[in-house]
C-alpha cells in the first residue's frame, strides 16, 4: 500500500468515527440552530391633530371668527381611548355673534369575533353662549359594534342609555335620562384625500319631543406628510333650545390641521 493510499483510507476512518461520535451525542449536546431574539412590542402611541380656523375682515365688514379643534386617540390590544375638543370664537363690528367650547372623552373596550363589539362609556361637556347652554354635561354607556373595519374605511355605530344635566339661560340646572344612538364614518379615499362623517341624536327617555341632533361632515387633503387642509360642516341641533333662541346652529370651517403625533 502506498503513502496516498494509507492516508486516504485513514482520512475514510476518522471521517466515519467522528460521525459516529456525532450521531451519539445527547441530544442537548449537539449544534442547536441560532435563533433570532424577538424585538420588544412596540408601545402603543397617540395618535393626535389639531386643526386652526381663522377668518378676519376689515373694510365695509369687520368679522373674526377663530376655531381650535384637536382629537387624539391611543389604541391597545383591546382598549381605545378617544379624546377632542372643539373652541369658536367670533365677532361681527365687534359684536360677539360666536362663544362655544366642547370637549368629550370615550373609552372604548372590545370583545368577540374579530373585536367588532365593544363597550363604551363616554362623557361629553359644552358651553355655548350665543345659545345660552350656560353648561351642559352629558354620560353615556353602551354598546357599540364596527360595521366595516378595513384599512381603508370605517362605519360603527353606538347604542346605550345616556344622562343630560344643563343650564339653559337664566334657569336652575335640570337633568334627565336619554337614549344615545350614535354613528360615525370615516374613508380614506386615498394617501391624500380623507372623508368623515358623523351623526348623534339623543332625545329624552320620557319626552322624545325633547332630543339633541349633532351632526359632522370634513373632508381633507394632505400637503405634506404633516400638514393637511380641510373644511368641516357641523350642525348642532337642540328641539328645545333657550327661551329667545334658535334650535339650529351651523358652521361651515375651513382651516389647516397639523398631525403632531
Amino acid at each position: 500500500m502506498n503513502n496516498k493510499s494509507a492516508k486516504g483510507n485513514w482520512l475514510g476512518v476518522g471521517a466515519g468515527v467522528l460521525l459516529a461520535a456525532t450521531a451519539a451525542l445527547p441530544v442537548h449536546a449537539q449544534a442547536q440552530p441560532q435563533t433570532v431574539a424577538a424585538m420588544p412590542e412596540k408601545k402603543p402611541a397617540w395618535n393626535a391633530n389639531a386643526a386652526l380656523g381663522l377668518t378676519v375682515t376689515r373694510g365695509n365688514s369687520d368679522t373674526l371668527l377663530f376655531n381650535l379643534n384637536i382629537r387624539g386617540e391611543k389604541k391597545w390590544a383591546k382598549n381605545e381611548v378617544r379624546l377632542g375638543f372643539d373652541g369658536t370664537y367670533g365677532e361681527n363690528s365687534g359684536t360677539e355673534n360666536n362663544e362655544q367650547i366642547k370637549g368629550y372623552g370615550q373609552y372604548n373596550r372590545t370583545f368577540g369575533q374579530e373585536d367588532r363589539w365593544f363597550g363604551y362609556v363616554r362623557l361629553e361637556a359644552l358651553h355655548d353662549g350665543i345659545a345660552a347652554v350656560e353648561g351642559r354635561i352629558s354620560l353615556s354607556p353602551g354598546l357599540g359594534y364596527s360595521i366595516n373595519k378595513n384599512a381603508k374605511t370605517s362605519l360603527v355605530g353606538e347604542v346605550g342609555p345616556g344622562f343630560v344635566a344643563e343650564k339653559l339661560g337664566d334657569a336652575r340646572w335640570r337633568d334627565y335620562m336619554t337614549l344615545r344612538v350614535a354613528e360615525r364614518f370615516e374613508w380614506k379615499i386615498n394617501d391624500r384625500f380623507k372623508l368623515w362623517q358623523s351623526v348623534e341624536w339623543l332625545p329624552q327617555v320620557d319626552d322624545f319631543s325633547n332630543y339633541l341632533l349633532n351632526a359632522e361632515l370634513g373632508v381633507s387633503t394632505a400637503i405634506t406628510p404633516k400638514w393637511d387642509l380641510r373644511v368641516v360642516l357641523q350642525d348642532t341641533y337642540d328641539n328645545q333650545p333657550a327661551p329667545g333662541r334658535k334650535s339650529n346652529d351651523l358652521k361651515l370651517i375651513a382651516g389647516v390641521g397639523f398631525k403632531f403625533l
